[in-house]
């Protein structure tokens, strides 16, 4: 299947104890003895790294929970009067869904290029996570259309900033055989506000109808949004920022941290001090597998439209607004338990493709069901496996950042080109959802046909990272060949010996 063949830190602790005196960090002597380091001490200093990083990353989760009940809580105030209030049409309404997509696309790729260059990413991802909160909070005083496409517009292009660059931020501190999980627990949050803003918005939505002569959806807008400054504060102190520079760790723990990167690729994770502003922008354009995840990612973007329509679709049981918003949450929890197993068994045998052409299958078969019945059981059912299909999306992003390893330059603009223009799938996917009649049939078609798309790009990609890998197979063959070649005249141990390293070497390769 492709398995890529880079070195395990623990396994070659050995060799990268003994190249460490030239690698940039280690030092002979001093207090922590990093130039000495044993096996032994690897393994400790690594251990300790990772728990203190995963306990820091972890509050990555609550921020993207916060960025999308900022995002999405319009689903749950429309069922409480917000599209009446507010005089809105359905096509309104859906442009006012649309069109913070059109912002967010706009600032992902300057955001990420920004993020890379500069050296505290948790002051800057503290800063705009401050900002979209207060637009939030403003969102909650808007009296018609304008007022909404406007403070919507502005949401998006603010939030922009958290996810490609908590990605990239990601794809700086783990290797490929620990991202994928790591991405999985950072999209848990994705995956929980589906499920708490329904809760939220139920508590909400019923007991503050009226307080203080307001409205209880504008009361939503208020509260998610003061929420939202607050987990800023703690960001700014608590996010990591680079495996050079974080405050928090001890200088053997950052070095580790260095040393891991380069044993995961066979090379540095840091960009020429000769690279322009826009040359990772250059190497992205000039890269054709770019251009097919860019076009294979928004197809299953729109396939997944449905999760901000996910109330209405509920509604559906014919319940009233309070049961479908709280009959909205378990299917989200069990996607994000699919999600960390799926993700989990992805690093575990580093494969791509079938974990994420497996869930999109499972969410298809739910499209199916939606499509060929209205019964109220099979319809929940339904919802529960079109919301699994959220698995694949989460191991998609990590096959992005494991296509383009190196340089981090070239990583940060394809993390964010790809997910901005996969955002016009959002745009389309809030107009997918106008076909009310039976169920939200034709609706369901859309999307069943955009996963079948998705699939086939898919496909495409892997066949393309095969070629990749065949190449390197035949540049690592031909470079053995030469040193063999060399050693040729001399013992048959030493060719022998040639052999036997050959055999044993382990080369990067693309993971499929």
């Amino acid at each position: 299947m492709g398995r890529p063949q880079s070195h395990d830190s623990l396994e070659k602790s050995n060799v990268a104890c003994e190249e460490s005196a030239s690698f940039p960090g280690y030092t002979e002597g001093g207090n922590n003895n990093v130039g000495r380091m044993s096996p032994e001490r690897r393994i400790i200093v690594e251990r300790s790294l990772k728990r203190k990083l995963d306990a820091r990353c972890g509050l990555f989760v609550l921020i993207y929970i916060m960025n999308y009940l900022d995002r999405n809580n319009m689903g749950a105030a429309r069922l409480k009067g917000l599209q009446a209030d507010l005089s809105l049409n359905d096509t309104q309404y859906a442009t006012c869904l649309s069109i913070l997509y059109v912002g967010y696309i706009l600032m992902q790729v300057p955001s990420n290029i920004f993020i890379n260059r500069i050296q505290r990413p948790s002051i800057y991802i503290a800063a705009v996570m401050l900002l979209w909160g207060l637009i939030s909070t403003l969102t909650g005083i808007v009296k018609g259309f304008n007022g909404m496409v406007v403070t919507r517009f502005f949401l998006g292009f603010v939030e922009a900033a958290f996810l490609p660059g908590a990605l990239l931020i990601l794809s700086k501190w783990y290797t490929r055989r620990e991202l994928t999980y790591r991405n999985a627990i950072l999209f848990c949050g994705n995956l929980i506000s589906n499920a708490f803003s329904a809760l939220i918005g139920a508590g909400v939505l019923s007991n503050m109808q009226g307080t203080l002569g307001h409205s209880a959806w504008r009361w939503l807008f208020w509260i998610e949004g003061a929420a939202t400054m607050l987990v800023a504060i703690f960001a700014a102190f608590i996010l990591p920022d680079l495996p050079t520079n974080t405050r928090g760790f001890t200088q053997e723990e950052l070095t580790v941290a260095q040393l891991r990167m380069t044993e995961d690729v066979g090379e540095d994770d840091v960009d020429d001090s000769n690279q322009g502003v826009f040359d990772g922008l250059i190497m992205v354009v000039k890269d054709p597998i770019v251009y097919i995840m860019m076009l294979t990612f928004t197809a299953y973007v729109v396939g997944l439209s449905f999760n901000a329509f996910f109330p209405s679709l509920t509604q559906t049981l014919g319940l009233s607004y309070v049961p479908t918003l709280l009959m909205s949450s378990p299917p989200w929890v069990f996607a994000c338990l699919f999600s960390l197993f799926n993700a989990w068994h992805s690093d575990r045998t580093q494969e791509k493709f079938w974990h994420i052409v497996g869930p999109i299958c499972v969410g298809l078969v739910g499209f199916v069901i939606s499509m060929a019945t209205l019964n109220h059981a099979a319809r929940y059912l339904a919802l529960f496996l079109q919301a699994s299909s959220y698995a694949g999306f989460i191991v998609f992003y990590s096959w992005i950042s494991s296509s383009f390893p190196r340089p981090p330059a070239k990583r940060a603009v394809a993390l964010a080109m790809i997910n901005a223009f996969s955002q016009l799938g959002n745009v389309a996917g809030s107009y997918v959802w106008d076909l009310k009649e039976d169920g939200y049939r034709k609706s369901y078609g859309i999307v069943t046909a955009m996963f079948g798309v998705a699939i086939f790009g898919c496909w495409v990609i892997r066949m393309m990272l095969v070629n990749k890998n065949k190449n390197l197979d035949r540049e690592e063959a031909v470079s053995w060949d030469s040193q063999i070649e060399a050693v040729a005249g001399s013992t048959a141990a030493g060719v022998e010996a040639s052999e036997s390293k050959r055999a044993q070497s382990s080369g990067f390769r693309y993971l499929i």
